[in-house]
């Protein structure tokens, strides 16, 4: 009798169980014949060399003492399944070897992250997820009830309490959920993700492109150096020689240069337009390599976007477009320091400048030159592990649009 095991202590790799007839018990092996897909047990016996075993070997067993019988049949049996079908039974699908493999890639792309801020000197803090402001626009706010009746809302993003704490600190990150009430229904689109976000005093528009190519090649290399986390990233891509040339300094192209590769490429868009997932693909797929979109039109970006002093119509944004038709994975920008245009932003926004007393008061009370981003955590795992839909990249994803929310 042979079984599939998740071992523990390495369920990225599934151990091959041999049971022979004549090695156990009648009664235990009367046991076994009963053992249905998802049961537990603990098995006891000789680890045996087999080349054609998942991983190169099998354990054959002496005893085996079975602790759970799973209900039988399984709803997600040993085939391929559908995403509703795999989406409906979330909570069991997600154990599944695949899953698990994405799983682990994501704890070591998260605990590199940490590492490097930790080694270049930035502190970790905690920005509130319910907030009173918009960051990224009213539209895509999801709004709350908060206990005296006044509204309240999920966070889109913690970047303007990230700019008080650089106040104190210096240079300073988080990782926090972000949520964003957009009706897409994309391959790309989450209505809440994970958000690794970066603030720095004293930092321009360069260090800023500086520090999110460091961060993107580290924690690239470093999933490489790991044996396991490189075996399942080659497993997902066919290979690891993408990946391996990916160093910084990252190419940067700008807007403008932008609408002229797409215009070349047939794409009907003119300066001013905004550019979006597809035009990003486009991009991405010509340019072949991660690259930064640099002097975005101002109109296009948020309020606290620094406008150039150079050309007051664009201003000093960029976003980190990962190539291979995945687009942008990082938003970044230097900000408005000039408390005047940031009041009139504001206001051409459709947002009350009172309700932003307290980040106008960062510039009224003392400023200083800054600047940050904000990385989509599940959007660099879906590119890194070049994953059909970016709803596998977090064990419950929370889409525009499901049948069942777990």
């Amino acid at each position: 009798m042979f079984l599939d095991l998740r071992p523990f202590s390495r369920p990225w790799r599934p151990l091959q169980i041999v049971i022979k007839r004549n090695e156990i018990s009648e009664d235990l092996w009367s046991q076994a014949r009963n053992i249905t897909q998802e049961s537990s047990l603990i098995v006891e016996g000789t680890i045996v060399e087999n080349p054609r075993a998942p991983g190169g070997v099998e354990l054959h067993a002496k005893d085996i003492v079975i602790t759970h019988i799973a209900k039988s049949p399984y709803p997600l049996g040993k085939k391929s399944h559908p995403p509703e079908i795999l989406m409906q039974w979330r909570h069991l699908a997600i154990r599944s070897t695949r899953y698990t493999k994405i799983w682990i890639v994501r704890d070591h792309l998260l605990s590199l992250a940490r590492e490097y801020f930790r080694i270049n000197n930035w502190f970790e803090v905690s920005p509130p997820i319910i907030v009173s402001t918009a960051v990224e626009g009213g539209a895509t706010l999801f709004e709350i009830k908060y206990f005296d009746n006044s509204k309240a809302y999920l966070s889109q993003s913690a970047q303007l309490y990230l700019e008080v704490m650089i106040f104190s600190l210096g240079k300073v990150w988080s990782l926090t959920p972000s949520f964003r009430a957009e009706k897409s229904r994309t391959r790309r689109h989450l209505a809440e993700y994970w958000h690794l976000e970066a603030e720095a005093a004293w930092y321009d528009f360069k260090d800023n492109l500086r520090v999110q190519e460091e961060l993107i090649s580290y924690i690239i290399k470093g999933l490489l150096d790991n044996d396991v986390t490189r075996e399942i990233i080659k497993e997902f891509r066919g290979d690891t020689e993408y990946l391996e040339g990916i160093k910084p300094p990252f190419k940067r192209v700008s807007y403008d240069e932008a609408i002229d590769i797409l215009q070349s490429n047939k794409i009907g868009i003119k300066w001013g337009d905004d550019i979006g997932a597809d035009e990003e693909k486009v991009l991405s797929e010509a340019i072949g390599e991660p690259f930064f979109l640099t002097h975005f039109p101002s109109h296009l970006k948020a309020f606290y976007v620094k406008l150039d002093p150079k050309r007051p119509e664009t201003c000093l944004a960029a976003d980190l477009l990962a190539p291979e038709g995945y687009g942008e994975i990082i938003g970044g920008s230097e900000r408005e320091d000039k408390i005047d245009i940031l009041v009139e932003r504001i206001e051409k926004e459709g947002f009350d400048p009172n309700a932003y007393s307290w980040y106008l008061d960062l510039r009224r009370y003392g400023s200083v030159p800054h600047s940050g981003f904000g990385l989509g955590v599940e959007r660099l795992l879906w590119w890194i592990l070049k994953i059909d839909h970016i709803r596998d990249t977090i064990p419950f994803p929370r889409l525009a649009r499901v049948k069942k929310f777990i």
